[in-house]
């Protein structure tokens, strides 16, 4: 979710020629910002995870499922709670690209207590059934990654059509109608983005080559010789990227410091987790050759010219640059670190003089101008001019269009909220048990990475190779990542490669492993049953699919797809396939359907009687 200012947009040529006077003010307000902020000290741990969903809309009769794109008529029902009384609510809704979208967070952040590890899944099983009370017959709302048929003709009901000839996205794929469309961000950005470009989007997802397989799999490379690949799934818009779904949690530090620390020694764990939640690996209705959200979303919203590319000497912009403005990191925060950030950091010089004049340190400083190499993509009329004493919406224009693994968030300006790290990288998953265990996992691992001192940083040359690996097709089985093999000394820098399950459950001899290092942890802790219990399932979870006992959705979605009788081994997810892959998951993820090889034979999660009991218990308590 980035920043909803609300106004009238500017087109992008008078936002571009303001894109000047954003980065200007916007460095201004984060100097000031950062000076009255840097010496706060004394916050608590808050956490708070978001879930992104899609209204998918079933047709039992032709057997065909749809996004349903009625997200602007839910939204203002599930937002009237908060308008009436938004101290006292337990969810909280807000819009995301698609116009079939919505994304949920708590009603109020969790606090330190180990007991709200017991309430995350009720939190979001709340969420769900609220939102689901809302919907029409055939309607129901899925936690999944991609809409796997997202693209193909007649996705959406009602269905549109695209106009490639004209609009916002100009799109053979995707219609506008698509695009949520009660806030002009959404259009705005996705106008801006391809202007700046000079060009349609360029996402090319190599195609997974079964034994039928034809190449080149559609006429695109023909029609866009300069954009699509013949063995590649291509798609040409923003919506085709942001339109996926994801999960993400963010945490209040106690201080700065705590903060950058955080940053960095998360930030390795992103293509661990990326790989561990895997869950989309169809697009556009063909079965492709990756298993992640993370590179398709990279290039959907990739504004980088010809110049900036590399394909054009430099003329009319001022640098090469080397990603997305969706990617991993380029740095780590800490001073300690700065000797493992051994990749090139395009920066602004004017921008870093302006910061270190302004008392900013050297890696907060590279780390901003880095991120105010980008031009503003989605100005508004009404917040031109601000005041850069009090305001700082010019450095989240900036800020909340850099959408990296790590995201390092200063407190908003007079406000009781601290300073802030956001956990970017995974793929939403089906059930509210995945995703519980997803954000418990990491959550605990931020306290054990406090707890102990530890060290996880490394060459963040490194981490760009393991973020590659991540994505791979059955990566989380297959693939092998660099890791530190001695994560308690802050004076070893001995990297080796291992599998997700050696990095999670450990490898004798070698790493102690996440989930143990955890139960070191929880064993010195006073720890309730109910708590107990529902930390041992997730951790369970998380265990069985780091080490191949049961499956990602990534891998489920392709082992359904190859054993379905109307798979011809070609690599396309035909409308019938689509259907009942999508009815099954629904199947599971409201627990009608047993899923042992996606969630294991024992998940013994809390009921859908429980969750409600647990919940209220909790609300009813004064929980920070």
């Amino acid at each position: 979710m980035g920043l909803l200012t609300e106004g009238s947009p500017l087109s992008w040529e008078e936002t571009k020629a303001l894109a000047e006077h954003v980065r200007r003010h916007g460095v201004e307000q984060f100097i000031n910002l950062y000076s009255k902020l840097r010496d706060r000290t004394g916050d608590v741990l808050k956490w708070g995870d978001e879930v992104e969903y899609i209204i998918v809309k079933f047709d039992d009769v032709n057997q065909r499922a749809t996004v349903s794109l009625r997200a602007e008529e839910v939204l203002p029902k599930l937002q009237e709670k908060e308008l009436k009384d938004p101290q006292n609510v337990k969810s909280l809704w807000r819009p995301e690209y698609g116009a079939y979208m919505i994304e949920g967070t708590p009603g109020k952040p969790y606090g330190g207590l180990l007991a709200h590890f017991n309430i995350v899944e009720a939190n979001m099983r709340y969420r769900r059934a609220e939102a689901s009370a809302l919907l029409k017959d055939g309607e129901v709302i899925m936690s999944i990654t991609n809409f796997p048929r997202l693209g193909s003709p007649n996705f959406t009901s009602p269905p549109y059509k695209p106009t490639p000839d004209r609009g916002v996205s100009l799109s053979y794929f995707f219609p506008d109608q698509a695009t949520f469309p009660g806030h002009p961000r959404y259009k705005t950005l996705a106008e801006n983005i391809r202007k700046r470009r000079g060009n349609r989007m360029a996402i090319n997802i190599p195609v997974f080559r079964d034994v039928n397989t034809k190449i080149p799999i559609d006429d695109y490379h023909k029609i866009l010789p300069d954009l699509a690949k013949p063995d590649s799934v291509y798609l040409d818009a923003m919506g085709l990227g942001m339109g996926c779904c994801c999960l993400q949690v963010t945490f209040q530090a106690c201080c700065i410091t705590e903060a950058r620390t955080l940053y960095d020694q998360l930030a390795p764990l992103c293509p661990i987790m990326l790989a561990l939640s895997a869950a989309s690996p169809v697009y556009r209705g063909y079965l492709t050759d990756v298993d992640c959200r993370w590179n398709v979303v990279s290039a959907s919203v990739d504004c980088r010219t010809r110049e900036e590319l590399g394909l054009e000497p430099l003329k009319n912009d001022k640098f090469r640059i080397h990603k997305s403005r969706y990617d991993s990191i380029d740095s780590y925060l800490s001073p300690e670190h700065e000797k493992y950030n051994d990749i090139e950091v395009v920066h602004d010089p004017a921008v870093y003089r302006r910061l270190r004049e302004g008392g900013i340190d050297h890696p907060l400083a590279i780390h901003v101008a880095h991120l105010f190499i980008r031009d503003t993509v989605s100005l508004f009329s009404e917040k031109v001019h601000q005041d850069d004493e009090n305001d700082t919406d010019h450095f989240e224009n900036i800020q909340s269009t850099n959408w990296q693994t790590m995201r390092f968030k200063p407190p908003p300006p007079n406000s009781p909220i601290g300073w802030r790290v956001e956990f970017r990288p995974c793929d939403a998953q089906l059930t509210d048990f995945e995703n519980a265990a997803y954000v418990c996992f990491v959550v605990l691992l931020t306290r054990v990475i406090l707890t102990y001192n530890l060290k996880f940083v490394m060459p963040i040359s490194k981490v760009d190779e393991n973020m590659q690996r991540a994505q791979r097709r059955g990566a989380c089985a297959s693939q092998r990542f660099w890791w530190r093999r001695d994560v308690r000394s802050q004076d070893a820098d001995t990297y080796l490669e291992m599998t997700v399950h050696e990095i999670i459950n450990g490898k004798e001899g070698v790493f102690p492993g996440l989930i143990p290092l955890i139960e070191s942890y929880l064993s010195g802790m006073d720890v309730d049953a109910d708590t107990h219990c529902s930390v041992q399932q997730y951790l369970k979870l998380i265990q069985r699919r780091a080490s191949g006992e049961i499956l990602t959705m990534a891998s489920w979605m392709r082992e359904f797809i190859d054993k379905h009788p109307q798979y011809k081994k070609d690599s396309i997810v035909t409308e019938k396939i689509n259907y009942d892959l999508l009815k099954t998951a629904y199947g599971i993820q409201s627990g009608t359907i047993p899923a042992p090889t996606l969630l294991g034979s024992s998940n013994v999660s809390k009921t859908n009687d429980d969750i409600p009991k647990a919940f209220s218990k909790m609300m009813s308590k004064d929980c920070p």
